[in-house]
C-alpha cells in the first residue's frame, strides 16, 4: 500500500474535523503555541501580508553558546502576542491560505515512531476520504520540507567559521546575525 494511502487510512480511523476554535494558536502552557517555520514559509507569509521578515518571525527561543562568545539557534518561529499567534484574529487565521506546514497538519505529525497525534477538540470526528488524503499528503510534504531544512541547517553549521561575540540564527539559507 502506498504510504499516502496507508497514512490517510490511519487518519480516517482516528477521525478529525477542524472546529476552527483557535485553541492550537493560543498559549495554554509555556511554548504550547510555538510555530516553527522555515525560510520558504516565512517568505510566503511576507509576500502574502506585505510585512517584513522581522515583523512576523523571531529566532527560536533556545540558544546554544559555543564557549567563544557566539550564541546561536537553529530556526525561526512565528511571532506571538502574550497569549496567541500574531495571526489569530477573532478565532480565525489571518494567513490561512499561506499558513505553515505545522498549522496545515495539526494535530498530526510524523515522527520517528510514525504518526503522532496531539490533543485537539476536532479529534474523533468523521473525516471525508479526500480530507484524510489531503492531510496525509501535507504530512508527507511537511516531512520532506523539514528533512531538507534540517540537512541544509546541518551543512551550514558544519561549515561555520568561528567568530566570537555574535548571536546567530542558522537556517537553511545560512547564518543570520541577530542584533539586540
Amino acid at each position: 500500500m502506498e504510504p499516502e494511502i496507508a497514512l490517510a487510512a490511519r487518519i480516517k480511523a482516528i477521525g478529525f474535523q477542524c472546529q476552527r476554535c483557535g485553541d492550537c494558536c493560543r498559549r495554554v502552557a509555556r511554548e504550547s503555541n510555538l510555530v516553527m517555520v522555515g525560510p520558504p514559509e516565512i517568505r510566503r507569509i511576507c509576500t502574502a501580508t506585505g510585512r517584513a521578515w522581522r515583523e512576523i518571525a523571531e529566532p527560536y527561543p533556545e540558544f546554544i553558546e559555543d564557549g567563544q562568545g557566539t550564541r546561536y539557534t537553529f530556526g525561526w518561529c512565528l511571532k506571538r502576542t502574550e497569549d496567541r499567534c500574531m495571526f489569530l484574529e477573532h478565532d480565525h487565521c489571518a494567513v490561512y491560505d499561506h499558513r505553515p506546514w505545522i498549522c496545515r497538519t495539526y494535530p498530526f505529525m510524523l515522527g520517528e515512531e510514525g504518526l503522532m497525534v496531539f490533543e485537539c477538540p476536532g479529534l474523533g470526528r468523521d473525516i471525508a476520504d479526500k480530507d484524510a488524503v489531503a492531510i496525509a499528503r501535507n504530512l508527507l510534504a511537511r516531512t520532506r520540507a523539514e528533512d531538507e531544512e534540517y540537512a541544509a541547517v546541518k551543512m551550514h553549521f558544519m561549515n561555520m567559521k568561528p567568530s566570537g561575540g555574535r548571536t546567530l540564527v542558522i537556517d537553511s539559507e545560512g547564518e543570520k546575525p541577530i542584533h539586540g
